[in-house]
């Protein structure tokens, strides 16, 4: 699957833009900041030899107590044996909350990647790309914390960061 780089970029633009513009009509209205709320993702894993961790704060315009747009930020790292790998980039998030307790999210995701993998007497493989995911996830709220699952629609084997299109998490807002 050939990624293109612009295309999605201004699709990023496109997204963000209407975001920027639905935050400056509200951001004249003095409730604004008690809409906001902050939040995301951390993780942490250990196993085989192999660490990785992530940290992945965003932030959330709540329109109402069912719908909330916002933006995040991300970075991972990766290694195990002699295999490395660093990501980072950011994303765009909308939830919806049919119920209080039920949580449906839209997220789309534009990582730089860098990995390597070292070769045994030979030169090490390197590699350098851009890639996007979109995902849609369900999840359980309870308060301010989420658990849920999300499935990448954009699902790569071969470039994506993540090993399966399924990707549990765990979020935090406040």
């Amino acid at each position: 699957m050939k990624v293109n780089v612009h295309q999605n970029i201004k699709i990023l633009v496109l997204v963000l833009s209407i975001l920027f513009s639905l935050q400056k009509s509200y951001s004249q209205n003095d409730n604004f900041w008690s809409n906001v709320s902050f939040g995301g993702n951390l993780g942490i894993g250990f196993g085989n030899d192999t660490f990785s961790g992530v940290i992945e704060p965003s932030g959330l315009y709540n329109f109402n107590e069912q719908f909330a747009v916002g933006m995040g930020v991300s970075f991972g790292y990766i290694e195990s044996n002699n295999f490395t790998a660093t990501n980072y980039g950011g994303s765009v998030l909308a939830f919806y909350s049919p119920i209080r307790e039920i949580r449906l999210s839209l997220e789309f995701q534009e990582m730089g990647v860098s990995r390597t993998l070292e070769i045994e007497n030979a030169q090490d493989l390197k590699e350098n790309y851009w890639y996007p995911s979109l995902f849609i996830g369900g999840g359980y709220r309870i308060g301010n914390v989420s658990v849920g699952i999300r499935y990448d629609l954009l699902y790569d084997s071969d470039k994506s960061i993540y090993g399966s299109p399924y990707t549990p998490f765990v979020s935090v807002f406040f």
